[in-house]
């Protein structure tokens, strides 16, 4: 492919991916499944002219997919005010996302375990295969959670935000540890490197807050980008928990009132100097991420294979999935909320981070299901998100039909054949009844 054919697709794409955003604004159809259809359809008939083989790889997936991940954590971070107020609603989305992650790896390691020929071997294997399986995407849940109140936007926000980081570090620790001898290895494994992770970043994020508004050069939002990305890679190669580097930066950007009180510290931070940084940082972390997922998910796309989707084995599987999902996420909301727990039940779709991890997976031989199929994950994406969407356009008190299918372009009918269709003749004949003569109708 030339390279400007590539430039054309690249802007092709990122404009189509716009026109996404907003019909899913008006639909609550995230964004995400339209982006998967483009990458299937760029698939399955680009080919024919263009190589696109050297765009869909792996490595470029996964490029994407980790820069992606801190750029949504981090627009997540600051998006994030902590106060007093809210510390009940902070621990409650944390006790969910853990005891959900945790219930629902075992629940879907299970599955896997007992229905996919060959898996039995090694449970160890079905967990690592569930675990980003139970792994919320704020991905998609981040852009989708802005029409509801106050307390409900929040929370899914924490506990989206919590799913993610919860979940990254659960699965490196499991991929990290297989080849450990005793659990006593693990547990200490485990929690020195929380601890050192924790440090860190506190440490790195005062500092990096300290110097950021220091900064009197007018190019410095990529450069703290950059310098957030070079810890968070650093991090990795040293098998550290990086992404909490990431969140730790956000909150402390985001929360300078809280994180600097005292005569002494308050004096490190000029509020002033902050907050419009702070506005054209959040606009920077907001904009990349969009660009950074649209292309994520169209790549994917390139990699699906819908035969797999009509094999009633990988149906049985991904439902099986699907309604363990929900039973402990009711069990656990009910247990911890326990009141007012809609739509929140239903918004829990999965998206990057799953498709991340089980990309990392494919990198370990000696963890990888042969008779696992692809199409499982897509099954679960697919509907998890389908089922978010329904949610959300009935906790608005409209009708689903009405929503899906009425910004589709309706089909007029004449039957008289007087020029006018039917439904025009027919409001014009109930305005003349009524004598509702309104010119701006």
């Amino acid at each position: 492919m030339d390279t400007y054919t590539l430039i054309i697709g690249i802007s092709s794409v990122i404009i189509i991916s716009f026109f996404f955003n907003i019909f899913a604004k008006k639909t609550n159809i995230p964004s995400v499944l339209m982006l998967i259809a483009l990458g299937v359809i760029i698939k399955e008939f680009l080919p024919g002219k263009y190589d696109t083989s050297d765009v869909a790889t792996l490595s470029t997936l996964e490029i994407i997919g980790n820069v992606g991940l801190v750029m949504i954590v981090l627009e997540a971070a600051l998006d994030l005010k902590l106060t007093r107020e809210k510390a009940g609603l902070i621990m409650n989305s944390f006790l969910v996302a853990l005891i959900a992650l945790v219930l629902s790896s075992f629940a879907i390691a299970a599955i896997i375990f007992y229905i996919i020929p060959g898996a039995s071997e090694s449970f160890f294997n079905c967990m690592i295969y569930a675990v980003p399986l139970s792994i919320m995407s704020s991905a998609i849940i981040i852009p989708s959670v802005g029409g509801l109140t106050g307390a409900k936007k929040e929370f899914m926000v924490y506990e989206s935000t919590f799913s993610d980081i919860l979940g990254i570090m659960l699965f490196y620790f499991m991929i990290e540890s297989h080849e450990m001898e005793s659990t006593k290895d693990i547990i200490i494994y485990v929690g020195a490197n929380i601890s050192v992770t924790v440090v860190i970043s506190i440490i790195l994020s005062y500092a990096m807050v300290f110097i950021f508004q220091r900064l009197t050069s007018q190019v410095k939002l990529f450069l703290v980008i950059s310098v957030l990305m070079l810890m968070y890679a650093l991090g990795k190669t040293l098998h550290m928990s990086s992404l909490l580097i990431i969140l730790a930066f956000g909150l402390v950007l985001n929360n300078t009132g809280l994180f600097f009180r005292g005569k002494r510290m308050s004096k490190w931070v000029n509020a002033d100097k902050v907050k419009p940084i702070m506005h054209d940082f959040h606009i920077l972390t907001l904009e990349s991420a969009f660009v950074i997922r649209t292309f994520f998910f169209v790549i994917f796309g390139m990699f699906i294979t819908l035969n797999s989707i009509l094999d009633p084995k990988v149906a049985l599987v991904s439902i099986s999935v699907i309604l363990s999902l929900y039973l402990i996420r009711y069990a656990v909301l009910k247990a911890i909320v326990r009141s007012d727990i809609t739509p929140q039940l239903y918004i829990a779709p999965r998206g990057l981070i799953t498709i991340l991890l089980f990309f990392v997976i494919s990198g370990h031989p000696d963890l990888v299901l042969d008779n696992f199929d692809a199409g499982i994950l897509l099954f679960v994406i697919l509907i998890s998100s389908l089922v978010m969407t329904v949610a959300l356009i009935t906790y608005r008190g409209e009708n689903v039909r009405d929503v899906l299918l009425g910004q589709l372009p309706k089909i007029k009918t004449d039957a008289d054949g007087d020029g006018i269709d039917d439904e025009t003749e027919k409001t014009i004949e109930h305005n003349v009844e009524e004598q509702d003569f309104n010119p701006f109708s």
